[in-house]
């Protein structure tokens, strides 16, 4: 696609948008389809709703008013504009779509104060980016109801028959997108490969371990030899730390999933929701931490290690071995540390277990539709019509395209079929981070309405202890285990927040002080009464109700 051909057909679009986009853990619909009203449809019907919304229609857009957007600024591209619109990538959907938009951004920190404060107004902008399933009381269908966003059954069928072919394409995104009322609400963030699914995990210092002829631990004891090497013989005062302060992070916790536990709701063998975080695997954990912290083997400022305090200690020795992302925490620390450490190098670690040899049953793996970053039309949009194919522009193969590689002949080339990143992107001439000159071209970086390419990731990740972290860390079971987007009712939803807020802030205060040894293990059980005794079985017994209408879908 030449800068001086962009005038593409969305007829042609939505039929080949399949070349490109991919579902993580997706399979193609064979006969019947999921479509915009809600329920399974015949391959007649599907093809119908997307020739309409195809019908005489090729972008860019006639000119018409400014649409609003709102959402957050990310830091890779906050580090060098002060707004979306700013961007390469902003003015390139422009000119592709025809669509002037003014994009609105939180103050950073303070989205969903914000966020608040907009709702209370009732000024809506024409679109909103958001966490419509976490981050709404209530949820999706909630909003829908207040009246603050738009079902988007009509306008599928209307106007997109991009994001209506890759529905139909991927029924387990369709039943993930949308309510258990059948209700489509937003343009999805989604992951397109399920190695975009697998990015954080264990590292630790490959340098440490050779100097140490140690191996790579694969087990809870391996990892205690280990760190307690780090501790008495290369003087780590930290030898384990990470950012204690990042919720995804806590979620995210090999160390935890070693003993077959989470710290909040995890799907059972059979089916059902479970509360790790009063089970005998979470107390097995604790009391691994408490005797880990004890010995000196943990960070001591753990309670309030952010990124900028890990990141110092994994880079000057204080500690060996962490968790976070390949690319904004892996990459970004062996890039600073050899500047003065020529050998230092992380290497990934997998997913620990018990027994030597043993493949994890939990671990760590991200949803292709976590909810984040992705787009709904509020009811104060005066063109649904504009907003609608502005946004289904992304889920065709010229939106693919641009939405993750940016502009062909400047951000990327065509080699050999192959999308590749031009010097621009990864030798920017300002000097530029490859993650900064990323966001600033595509989103497919990090996040937004799109379906992400994993031909991003294979060039974001130059290093070769990178290229190797979504198979060292997807070695686990975890994918069966994590809890899917449900959706529970408005009531539901209210009583299920008053409880689950309660219990959270209990668990986490337990937490540390049985880590820190200022609460006895042999109070375990007590812990667990209290947390029952705040209605834990009635929050149960709403997370499974959501779950049996979500199966349903």
């Amino acid at each position: 696609m030449k800068r001086s051909k962009k005038l593409v057909s969305l007829m042609l679009a939505a039929a080949t948008a399949s070349m490109a986009l991919a579902g993580c853990g997706s399979k193609t619909a064979d006969t019947t389809a999921t479509t915009a009203g809600g329920g399974a449809a015949t391959e007649a019907q599907t093809e119908a709703g997307t020739k309409e919304a195809a019908a005489e229609f090729s972008y860019p857009m006639a000119s018409g008013d400014k649409l609003t957007y709102w959402c957050e600024l990310t830091s890779t591209v906050a580090a060098n504009y002060a707004n979306l619109g700013d961007t390469p990538f902003a003015k390139e959907w422009a000119k592709d779509t025809g669509v002037d938009v003014e994009y609105q951004h939180p103050p950073v920190g303070q989205t969903k104060q914000q966020f608040g404060l907009i709702m209370a107004d009732g000024n809506l902008p024409d679109m909103m980016e958001y966490s419509w399933t976490a981050d709404y009381p209530g949820g999706p269908e909630k909003a829908i109801k207040d009246g603050v966003i738009i079902s988007l059954n009509d306008v599928f069928q209307k106007y997109c028959p991009n994001i209506l072919k890759y529905l139909e394409e991927n029924p387990d995104i369709d039943k993930m997108i949308k309510t258990d009322e059948g209700h489509y609400y937003v343009f999805p963030f989604i992951r397109g490969d399920e190695k975009l699914c697998n990015t954080i995990g264990l590292m630790l210092r490959e340098d440490w371990l050779k100097e140490l002829n140690m191996d790579v631990p694969t087990t809870i004891d391996e990892w205690h030899d280990v760190l307690t090497a780090f501790k008495e013989k290369k003087g780590a005062t930290a030898p384990y730390t990470f950012e204690y302060t990042n919720p995804q992070y806590l979620d995210s916790n090999p160390f935890l999933f070693a003993f077959n536990s989470s710290r909040g709701f995890y799907l059972g063998d059979d089916g059902k929701a479970h509360f790790g975080a009063v089970e005998e695997g979470y107390k097995q954990y604790l009391t691994t931490m408490a005797q880990w912290y004890k010995e000196g083997l943990i960070d001591p400022d753990l309670a309030s290690m952010g990124s900028d305090q890990v990141a110092a200690k994994m880079t000057n020795g204080q500690s060996g071995a962490s968790m976070g992302q390949a690319g904004s925490r892996m990459g970004t620390w062996i890039s600073a540390a050899v500047k003065t450490t020529p050998e230092y190098m992380l290497k990934a670690a997998p997913s620990p277990s018990l027994e030597k040899g043993a493949r994890p049953e939990f671990g760590w793996i991200e949803l292709p539709f976590s909810g984040r970053a992705s787009v709904a039309i509020t009811t104060s949009c005066k063109d649904v019509e504009r907003a609608a194919r502005l946004l289904d522009f992304a889920y065709g193969e010229a939106g693919h395209m641009m939405f993750n590689f940016g502009v062909e002949g400047e951000s990327y080339t065509m080699e050999n079929g192959y999308p590749t990143y031009t010097d621009l992107i990864m030798k920017n001439p300002d000097g530029l981070p490859v993650s900064q000159s990323m966001a600033a071209w595509f989103r497919g970086c990090y996040n937004g309405p799109l379906v992400q390419d994993v031909r991003y990731l294979e060039q974001y990740y130059t290093m070769d202890s990178q290229k190797e972290t979504p198979e060292v860390w997807g070695a686990h079971n975890g994918k069966k285990h994590i809890m899917l987007p449900v959706t529970p009712t408005s009531d539901e939803s209210k009583e299920f927040s008053t409880i689950m807020n309660e219990i959270n802030t209990y668990r986490d205060e337990m937490t540390l002080k049985f880590i820190f040894g200022t609460e006895s293990l042999d109070n375990f059980d007590t812990y667990v009464t209290n947390i029952k005794n705040m209605n834990l079985e009635e929050a149960l017994d709403i997370e499974n109700a959501a779950l049996d209408r979500y199966n349903s879908r």
